[in-house]
Parts: C-alpha cells; sequence; structure tokens
C-alpha cells in the first residue's frame, strides 16, 4: 500500500511539474496548410478546465479566382455560367469548445464541437444572347453579353471534428485537425445592375431572366428577377462542409 502512494504522489509531482514547464492557459496559433489557397486564419485558445478550453477563431480569403472549379461545375449546373471568370472570398468566425483526452493542458487527442458563421462575396458571369437590330446596317445581329451577379451570401452551421494537439518546446504548438464536419443553413442576394448609359432592353431581359431560371444548384433555391433596372437573385438552402487536414501553429503563453 505504501508503494502505491509513493508511485501516485510521484506521478503526481511530475504531472505537476510538466504542467510548469509547459506554461501559460493560451495559445495563439495560425493555419499554415491553407495559407495555400490564399486563407488566413488566426486562433486564440484558452484553457478553462484541466482538460478542457474554449477557442474563437477568423478566418479571411480575400476575393480570387474560384478555387476547385471543377468540382463547383457539379454542383452548379448550367451552360451560361463563366466559371473562369467566377470569383469567391470569404470571411469566418468559429467558435468551439475543446475536450482533451490527454494527461496535460491542452495536449493531445481531443474532440471539438463547434458553431460557425460565415460570409462568401461572389461575382459569378453569366452569359446571354438576344436578337438586336444593327444600328448601322438596320440588319438583325446576335447580342452576346454577360451580367455579373455580385453579392453575398451568409451560413450558420454547427458541428464537430478530432483533432491532436502537440507540445513541441515550451512555448511551440502544433495542431493537426483530422477530420469533422458541419451542416446549418445559408442564405444572401446577388444583384447585377447594367453601367449607367448601357442599353438593357427588354429582349436583354427576357434572355438573362430565361437563363437565371436554367440555374440548377439543387439543393440551394434560386429566386431571379430581372427588370428594366437590373437583375436580383435569392439564395436559400442548407449549408454543409468539411473540417480537416489542417495543420496549424502556435505559440504558448
Amino acid at each position: 500500500m505504501k508503494k502505491i502512494i509513493v508511485v501516485l504522489l510521484v506521478f503526481i509531482n511530475l504531472n505537476a511539474t510538466a504542467q510548469k514547464l509547459i506554461g501559460g492557459n493560451h495559445i495563439l496559433k495560425t493555419n499554415l496548410s491553407s495559407v495555400a489557397l490564399k486563407n488566413y486564419n488566426l486562433t486564440f485558445e484558452k484553457n478553462v478546465l484541466p482538460f478542457v478550453s474554449i477557442a474563437a477563431s477568423y478566418r479571411s480569403m480575400p476575393k480570387t479566382a474560384l478555387p476547385l472549379k471543377s468540382l463547383a461545375k457539379q454542383f452548379i449546373k448550367s451552360d451560361d455560367i463563366n466559371f473562369d471568370n467566377f470569383q469567391v472570398g470569404n470571411t469566418a468566425l468559429t467558435f468551439e469548445g475543446r475536450f482533451y483526452l490527454g494527461i496535460q493542458k491542452m495536449s493531445g487527442f481531443y474532440i471539438a464541437p463547434y458553431t460557425r458563421f460565415a460570409n462568401f462575396d461572389l461575382s459569378i458571369p453569366v452569359n446571354y444572347s438576344y436578337n438586336s437590330i444593327s444600328t448601322t446596317t438596320l440588319q438583325p445581329i446576335v447580342e452576346n453579353k454577360t451580367a455579373t451577379l455580385e453579392g453575398t451570401i451568409r451560413s450558420q452551421s454547427m458541428g464537430v471534428y478530432v483533432g491532436m494537439q502537440f507540445q513541441l518546446a515550451t512555448k511551440l504548438v502544433l495542431d493537426f485537425w483530422m477530420i469533422g464536419g458541419h451542416y446549418g443553413s445559408s442564405n444572401g442576394k446577388l444583384e447585377f445592375t447594367p453601367l449607367p448609359g448601357a442599353k438593357f432592353p427588354a429582349e436583354a431581359q427576357a434572355a438573362l431572366q430565361k437563363n437565371l431560371n436554367n440555374i440548377n444548384a439543387n439543393p440551394f433555391k434560386v429566386t431571379a428577377t430581372v427588370t428594366p433596372t437590373g437583375a436580383i437573385a435569392d439564395m436559400e438552402g442548407p449549408w454543409a462542409g468539411i473540417r480537416g487536414g489542417g495543420l496549424t501553429l502556435g505559440l504558448r503563453f
């Protein structure tokens, strides 16, 4: 019995010493793996209980060419969208709780439920054609035009993921996001306004309305309205995503 007590006291003393060496209850880190996609992330994590922490992260990606273009074409079926000039940017705020299964605070395998609020800034060029009369020859001609719809889609979702966090040195932390996912809802509005002085005749309006109506973005619902002053496309539907494969480097303090 005395030997068991001695072993327990030694273990407690070693664990307490390790916790002192590890240091602070806060970690500031950034996701290195997302930089390749011009997606910049900053996360702040705070220890609140021996094996529980809370974290908040902010993500920002400037508007740029659509990544994973071939994948987008599988979900958005339209021959009239110019995917080569499709642009997207986003910002997201994520709050999470982490439950660690290791023997040190904020270290080891963890399970993390989270909630995310994200905004996606879109520029979607939609091609349309209509018949017109040439002002010089008075002959029928085909006008080929592009309407770029711009706006923001907002999403709210909840999910969970798992990962491993390692203490590389006294102050240096490596966080590996393994796999997880989230699900929620989204809605937003995209608008097109012709340039001042540009012609937007009834034939053009009808052609653009037809092409917008033909966009199949299931399970998202797209409701488009074209008027002499431009076009508005309202979007709403479920929102889902996969979270994982992230490599984050942090500073503990």
